[in-house]
């Protein structure tokens, strides 16, 4: 055992870290095994899309929970890589409008296979998600009622 494994709750945000950057290190792995050419930082976007169809920029960041510059570079990625184009919305001028193009479908076709089986190995990893999930959700929302620096700085005075 490590110092971080030891110390525990202060040291959640690394091992959360951690384990994010182990899952993303074997995802790829995982999709260059099937022959996918994919990065996993891309899957909120592309899955989105394909259950969405059709969003403006704000919507996904929304969507996927990230900050506006975060998804504005993984869709210039994504766009790069031809998996996605985007248009003016006729409404709004100012709204560009994101979809997965062809090239983005045919490869969400041959993701799906791929999504059942990791699904399968992760809720074996995750004793079925349950605990895992829920404690994230959990700390999520309260973390949305209040954030870490609100309660550091009540604690403080």
């Amino acid at each position: 055992m490590n110092i971080i494994d030891e110390i525990g709750i202060l040291a959640i945000s690394t091992r959360l870290q951690r384990l994010s950057e182990q899952l993303r290190k074997d995802g790829a792995l995982i999709y260059k095994s099937f022959d996918i050419d994919f990065e996993p930082k891309w899957f909120p976007v592309i899955y989105t899309l394909h259950i969405k169809e059709m969003l403006s920029v704000v919507e996904i960041a929304n969507e996927i929970g990230y900050s506006h510059p975060s998804t504005i570079s993984l869709l210039k990625e994504l766009e790069k890589q031809k998996l996605i184009s985007s248009k003016k919305d006729k409404l709004d001028e100012r709204k560009r409008l994101i979809v997965l193009t062809p090239k983005g479908k045919e490869l969400v076709v041959k993701m799906q296979p791929v999504w059942t089986v990791m699904k399968n190995a992760l809720n074996e990893i995750t004793d079925n998600q349950n605990n895992l999930l829920r404690a994230i959700e959990e700390t999520e929302q309260k973390l949305a009622t209040q954030g870490f620096f609100q309660r550091i700085s009540e604690l403080k005075s």
